[in-house]
């Protein structure tokens, strides 16, 4: 999330400065020159820090170029992971990452804007073979294997989108809910970190945290947003296995879901250059779905080279002492579902 800048003006440096040789004065008399290091040190800290360059941002038009990026994508395959490696053996695929097809607006046709929108500015314009793929990747029609019930449950959700009147009708990330598996990997940008036996999504809705340290998986009656994920690495790919799921998070605008008792298994698999993965998921519910079915989601790594956008790449230039450039996300505000649209707390902003 966005470090907001800390401005610092001369008074605040000067009392800053007050406060810091006060303490330093006491810990001399208190222990002689053991506390030397502390005034360097309180020096140190009234400079302020060295202000980083904030990129031009590009004003996006929701449908437009960098939400809607392609149409097919590669296959990435799985197999000898040779590009670099964590202190712990990963590979490491640290950095910024989006999917490159669109945004959660349409589960199964991606590109093809709100089911049932009301805004002409949000249908698809182009024929349905022209757009990406669903990203229900199997079975062939590309479409969620529903038992019939929950599929009335998600045209009604459909149907009620743009007049929430229920409280179930609301999509949950406008209540800043967690995006849940896999909404979390196409709503907007996140970054991935590594830590010995974890990897770490930080989304603009929470953060989930994928063990590969062997502990055992949670209880069954601690259900969350994001699922209790346990994984291990097989060369390019990371597999992960994806349970107690809270069943509230939902699949896009579009409605489709999964239930408490199902199960997620995950294939992320990437390409040894870095700067691609696919995200490939086998479903399983027997109490929501006919059959299980795959998911396939494509992604790209965005770097410091990457025009900022506010979409696939929200970042901002943090403000520190040091040289090197630090990019952090926005804190994105929950008024982007059922109601306002493309809102983020920026600096200066309200």
């Amino acid at each position: 999330m966005l470090n907001a800048s800390i401005i610092k003006t001369s008074e605040g440096v000067m009392k800053n400065k007050m406060i810091h040789e006060k303490l330093a004065l006491c810990g001399l008399v208190l222990t002689g020159l053991a506390l030397v290091p502390l005034l360097s040190f309180a020096a140190e800290e009234t400079k302020p820090p060295a202000a980083q360059p904030r990129p031009a941002q590009k004003q996006l038009v929701l449908g437009g170029p960098g939400i809607e990026q392609e149409r097919s994508f590669p296959k990435i395959v799985s197999g000898k992971w040779t590009g670099p490696k964590t202190a712990d053996g990963q590979p490491d695929i640290q950095g910024h990452w989006s999917n490159t097809i669109a945004n959660h607006n349409n589960f199964t046709d991606p590109q093809g804007g709100i089911v049932n929108d009301p805004n002409p500015n949000r249908v698809a314009k182009s024929a349905r073979a022209d757009r990406a793929p669903s990203r229900v990747s199997y079975p062939a029609d590309g479409q969620v294997p529903f038992q019939p019930w929950a599929l009335e449950k998600v045209k009604e959700f459909q149907a009620h989108f743009n007049d929430p009147v229920k409280p179930e009708y609301i999509e949950p990330l406008a209540r800043c809910a967690p995006g849940g598996v896999p909404k979390s990997l196409y709503w907007h940008g996140y970054e991935i970190s590594q830590y010995p036996g974890y990897v770490v999504f930080q989304f603009n809705s929470g953060t989930r945290i994928i063990h590969l340290d062997g502990k055992p998986p949670l209880p069954q009656n601690i259900k969350l947003w994001n699922g209790d994920s346990r994984g291990h690495w097989e060369g390019n790919t990371l597999v992960v296995d994806v349970n107690n799921h809270n069943g509230k998070a939902l699949f896009g605008r579009s409605g489709e879901f999964i239930s408490e008792n199902g199960r997620i298994q995950e294939r992320y698999i990437f390409s040894n250059d870095g700067s691609r993965y696919t995200y490939e998921a086998l479903l399983t519910d027997p109490t929501v779905y006919t059959r299980p079915f795959t998911v396939t989601v494509p992604a790209r790594k965005w770097t410091e080279k990457d025009q900022p956008n506010g979409w696939h790449y929200e970042v901002e230039p943090a403000t520190h002492s040091g040289k090197n450039l630090i990019l952090d996300h926005y804190e994105r505000i929950c008024a982007e579902n059922n109601g306002g649209f493309g809102l983020v707390a920026e600096e200066g902003k309200k």
